[in-house]
């Protein structure tokens, strides 16, 4: 006859005590927290990525993973999604507070218009120093590539983004669009040839 367990009293399960424990670093270290988990968000996304696309070109699970790809990831989620989105949601809170007219639309359209745009431009530019190219290689990129990616970032993230702006306390604001951008890059993945 199968025994019951019991819980022990003044115990808690393991994701339980983890949640608390990032709620509380969320209070109490608010940037830093919102940047590591940035960081370690960013590069797990860019090791599914990288892990889809080898299983497609090769029908099988790869066995190397380039580690430099999460190592610019997590950087660019550490000291630049992490801080500088924790600053924009908050501002986002000062110059449109929920009460005002049309606050959902003035916030997306902030986000959408302004944000995104340089977010995407500072992406651009950072990844091209972390991978050693020059200027001349970003010029090319951008002329090649930024267009077509903010039309896709437009399509893509404007519905998730009005949630989060509208809907998502403002604590967990950088986690949200952390989570749908690790899902983000496996989408991607999965569609390139």
């Amino acid at each position: 006859m199968p025994v019951a367990s019991k819980p022990v009293p003044g115990s808690a399960p393991l994701h339980t005590v983890l949640l608390l424990r990032y709620l509380q670093l969320l209070h109490s270290r608010p940037v830093l927290t919102k940047a590591l988990t940035s960081a370690i968000l960013s590069a797990l996304g860019n090791i599914l990525s990288q892990t889809i696309q080898k299983w497609r070109k090769e029908q099988k699970a790869p066995q190397n993973v380039d580690l430099r790809g999460p190592f610019r990831f997590a950087v660019y989620g550490l000291l630049f999604t992490g801080p500088l989105s924790h600053y924009f949601y908050l501002l986002l809170e000062q110059l449109v507070p929920s009460s005002a007219p049309l606050a959902g639309l003035q916030r997306l359209l902030i986000e959408r218009l302004m944000i995104a745009p340089a977010f995407l431009l500072l992406f651009f530019l950072v990844m091209n120093l972390l991978e050693g190219k020059n200027l001349a290689k970003l010029n090319k990129k951008l002329k090649d590539h930024y267009w077509s990616a903010l039309k896709l970032n437009w399509k893509v993230w404007t519905p998730f983004q009005f949630i989060n702006i509208n809907y998502i306390p403002v604590q967990f604001r950088v986690l949200f669009a952390n989570l749908v951008a690790f899902f983000w890059y496996a989408y991607l993945a999965s569609t390139r040839n």
